[in-house]
């Protein structure tokens, strides 16, 4: 029992420092002019699927407090762009959702683990969830939170509210939710099978 909880928290930590690895170097991030498409999923989905939901809250919760501090240095610019609007508003909107495509992807995967013909779908679905919830979640509350703001109006253009959602989600969501489902799913089947827990 007490090894089992040492592993436990060797892997948290070893997870930790890829999202922190992640964050803050190219390997995290592909950015364009238009865009940012982020990879921080792929940790957060092993974690919620491998260790559990309290752990992948947590690794979600490190991935908001980057995306947060990004926002503050200016580091992203989108992010630099909210906080001149409401710091408070982007510090919510950074983690809130963050901390839930870490949470409920571990029930995913807890539902559909007991399936055994599934095989590896159950990783790849919880995977995928990680990814699309981030995004559902961060579109969501950036339009209740910012919506009605000078720079996300402008942006909107005369969009309606699924157009402007739709747009603004595009190529780069698609590509994390595929990307993840690809690599987290193929990852966590890894380390469950290696741990004898697949």
């Amino acid at each position: 029992m007490k090894n089992r909880k040492t592993l436990k928290m060797v892997q948290l930590a070893i997870l930790t420092a890829i999202v922190l690895i992640f964050a803050f170097t190219p390997i995290g991030y592909l950015k364009t002019p238009a865009v940012e498409i982020t990879f921080l999923c792929i940790p957060v989905a092993v974690g919620a699927i491998v260790l559990g939901p309290v752990e992948g809250a947590f690794l979600g919760l490190v991935f908001g407090l980057t995306s947060f501090f990004q926002a503050a240095t200016a580091t992203s610019t989108f992010g630099a762009a909210l906080m001149n609007i409401s710091p408070v508003s982007t510090f919510v909107l950074c983690i809130v959702p963050r901390v839930l495509c870490g949470l409920l992807p571990a029930f995913v995967f807890r539902a559909l683990s007991h399936i055994k013909k599934l095989r590896i779908l159950p990783h790849a679905l919880a995977s995928f969830s990680c990814a699309a919830l981030n995004t559902v979640f961060f579109v969501g509350g950036l339009m209740l939170l910012f919506g009605r703001s000078d720079y996300i109006s402008g942006m909107q253009a005369g969009k309606t509210v699924l157009a402007f959602a739709a747009a603004f989600v595009g190529l780069n969501g698609v590509i994390e939710a595929v990307v993840t489902l690809i690599v987290g799913g193929a990852v966590s089947k890894g380390i469950l099978k290696a741990l004898h827990r697949a």
